[in-house]
């Protein structure tokens, strides 16, 4: 008999010794005791935002005499609503709705180094919303609500010339009735470009480089928009889908007007687009949906397409989602749509137009496994409270 199985025999001998409930309290506190390492764990890798800057609550544009504006104060809906909250728990009123929209269309752009991509996307950008809903400042086109737009680009710590080219963007933009088109992903040879209103495009300069989410999380929280969209710097998302996105909200919007519509790539499978791609790629991206399936929550769950970078927001659903978000790296879409669902707000899936852009700042391997570790930790997080949610 050797002895691993003598130290076993001895070992199930001093369990039958012990009275029953003797063993059962030590098994209670040894759950116990896990339990709270491992709840201890989760809070010390769960991630928590940092407060912004005050640097971060300003923003720069060009004025209509074409000069670069000095640091202008953000007006911050968030910062409104929570003293309204704290105000109403005080006196154990109604909690409070968001502050009323200022325009139509609030686009949040996140940009880190794209002093390159970023003029060809905004080119398409303003040509579809100058178009579409006009000018805020002279009511000229739209009707209603429907009128008026703006562009806050999110430089998360560039070290290039990002924020420069933005604001030259605006500059030419906004003093020639006729500028000189910059080339994008679908007009490699446009041949005119937009007049836009002056204060139309914002750029907030975040001190240090905060990862997708966070910086999409931050320009949400200064949106003066009844519809907010985030878009990616690349331009891979066809923006004249916007339309398409504000259309699905609204048939799923409740009386509160609170919706979500996400831009879904997911019709695109099998296409030359995703089949060009390498077979680690697709692989990781099939495993990363199979992760999704598993760990949330059934309408997120249902969602083909979490991580295209074009989702559209109601005004009155923020409120919801935005003051709960935690995750700043690429796994923010998910907590975004986990949240929507936790608070019942209704979410469509719509198919837009989408091509592979260069220069994409993903690292396959290292991104992927990123994401997967953020999906548990989040997943964890929500199952033990170490997250509220509205």
């Amino acid at each position: 008999m050797d002895s691993l199985t003598v130290l076993a025999q001895r070992t199930v001998a001093l369990i039958q010794d012990i009275p029953t409930p003797t063993l059962v309290l030590s098994l209670v506190i040894f759950a116990f005791v896990l339990s709270c390492s491992l709840y201890f764990a989760l809070v010390l890798v769960a991630p928590v935002p940092r407060p912004p800057h005050r640097s971060e609550k300003a923003y720069l544009t060009i004025l209509p005499d074409g000069n670069r504006s000095e640091r202008k104060q953000l007006p911050c809906w968030l910062d409104t609503w929570r003293a309204h909250k704290e105000l109403a728990q005080e006196k154990r009123g109604t909690p409070p709705g968001i502050e009323e929209a200022e325009l139509f269309m609030s686009v949040v752009v996140p940009a880190f180094n794209e002093e390159e991509r970023l003029g060809g996307m905004l080119e398409e950008a303003v040509g579809y919303l100058q178009s579409e809903y006009g000018n805020a400042h002279e009511g000229e086109k739209g009707i209603g609500k429907a009128k008026g737009w703006e562009i806050i680009i999110v430089s998360d710590g560039s070290t290039d010339s990002t924020v420069e080219k933005a604001l030259e963007f605006a500059r030419d933009h906004q003093l020639s009735q006729h500028p000189m088109p910059i080339p994008g992903p679908r007009s490699p040879n446009p041949t005119h470009s937009t007049h836009i209103p002056h204060g139309s495009i914002r750029v907030v300069v975040l001190e240090q480089n905060r990862g997708k989410g966070g910086a999409v999380t931050h320009g949400m929280r200064h949106v003066r928009g009844q519809y907010i969209v985030f878009a990616d710097a690349d331009g891979a998302s066809r923006f004249e889908d916007l339309g398409k996105l504000v259309e699905g909200c609204k048939t799923v919007e409740d009386r509160l007007g609170r919706g979500v519509a996400i831009g879904s790539r997911a019709h695109l499978v099998g296409s030359e687009a995703v089949v060009k791609r390498s077979k680690l790629r697709n692989f990781l991206m099939h495993s990363f949906h199979l992760l999704l399936r598993l760990m949330t929550p059934p309408a997120t769950a249902a969602v083909k397409d979490t991580q295209c970078g074009f989702k559209l927001f109601s005004r009155a659903a923020l409120p919801y989602i935005i003051p709960y978000m935690h995750c700043e790296g690429w796994i923010f879409d998910v907590e975004m749509l986990m949240l929507a669902e936790s608070a019942n707000i209704a979410m469509v899936e719509v198919a837009i137009g989408w091509k592979e852009v260069m220069g994409s700042k993903l690292n396959v391997i290292w991104d992927s496994l990123g994401m997967a570790w953020g999906l548990a930790v989040l997943r964890a997080s929500w199952a033990l409270g170490v997250y509220k949610r509205a």
